[in-house]
C-alpha cells in the first residue's frame, strides 16, 4: 500500500476518484493485523490501496468522521462510499472490496 498524506485524500475527493484508504496508527496492534489482512486483500484483487497514519490528520478524520483505527474508507467518485471497522477476516474484507471494484474498473 502507498503511504497518503492529508494532500494525497484531498486531491481524490476534488478530483472525485474512488479509492480505497485504510487509516491507521502506527502503535495500534489492531491496526497491525487489519493491514496485513488488506496487503492480501489488495494482492488477489489487484485493486489501488492507499494507507494514512491517522495522527498526522486528525482535522481530516474529523471532517471524514473516523471513529476510530483501523478503517477503511471507500471513496467512489470522491465520496464516502462505505467505512469498514471490524475487518474480521481475509474473505470478509475481500467480499467487501470486490463488490466496490465490480462498480468502478478504474481501481
Amino acid at each position: 500500500m502507498e503511504e497518503w498524506n492529508k494532500t494525497d485524500i484531498n486531491d481524490t475527493i476534488t478530483k472525485k476518484k474512488s479509492a480505497f484508504i485504510y487509516f491507521y496508527t502506527p502503535l495500534c496492534g489492531t491496526c497491525q493485523v487489519a493491514g496485513r489482512m488488506l496487503d492480501i486483500v489488495e494482492k488477489i484483487t489487484g485493486g489501488s490501496f492507499a494507507k494514512a497514519d491517522l495522527n498526522y490528520m486528525p482535522e481530516l478524520a474529523n471532517e471524514l468522521k473516523i471513529e476510530s483505527v483501523p478503517c477503511l474508507l471507500v471513496l467512489q467518485d470522491g465520496m464516502p462510499a462505505e467505512k469498514v471497522y471490524a475487518f474480521r477476516s481475509v474473505p470478509n474484507m475481500l467480499g467487501i472490496v470486490q463488490k466496490y471494484l465490480g462498480k468502478d474498473k478504474g481501481q
